[in-house]
């Protein structure tokens, strides 16, 4: 691969209630492997799954338990175009969940965000192919936590039930 590289940022689109993993693998088999990693962590978790193979057949492989969330995961690997990518949109769980056994999958070679924030992906694109640079995830910081804010993030732990005492 030569010639010019053109950077560019691919927005990932969400609702509000859900959560996105994106990460880098290698193999055909990983869709199913981040299929049973997921459900097998949470299973009644609702999930679709994408992942962009790089060589061969060059297929977008689905997997997933919500129709919707398995069509979005089918767009955002198609607007990102980047090979050996994998995207997971979770919806009634949340990362901390699944998040373990996702890296645990022997394929999974990178994790770049697992957030439900707003998130932007930079991409590099070249005549041979595009690849994952790095994400954006979230605003930056508007300040330093205090008491209060500290406070307040215990209370928070244990209310989700991370936490307890």
């Amino acid at each position: 691969m030569d010639g010019p590289v053109e950077l560019g940022i691919v927005a990932i689109e969400k609702p509000d209630d859900v959560n996105v993993i994106l990460g880098q693998a290698h193999f055909i088999k990983t869709v199913e492997d981040l299929y049973e990693a997921v459900a097998g962590s949470v299973p009644d978790a609702r999930f679709g799954l994408a992942f962009s193979e790089a060589s061969g057949d060059r297929l977008v492989r689905l997997e997933g338990t919500d129709d919707a969330l398995t069509a979005l995961a089918r767009d955002t690997a198609l607007a990102l175009g980047a090979g050996h990518s994998f995207v997971i949109y979770l919806r009634d769980c949340y990362p901390i969940n699944v998040l373990n056994a996702v890296k645990a999958v022997q394929e999974v070679c990178t994790v770049f965000c697992a957030t439900a924030n707003e998130v932007a992906v930079v991409v590099a694109r070249s005549s041979g192919g595009s690849g994952i640079l790095g994400v954006i995830d979230g605003a930056p910081p508007a300040g330093v936590e205090d008491a209060a804010a500290a406070a307040e993030r215990v209370a928070l732990l244990r209310r989700f039930g991370y936490k307890r005492g």
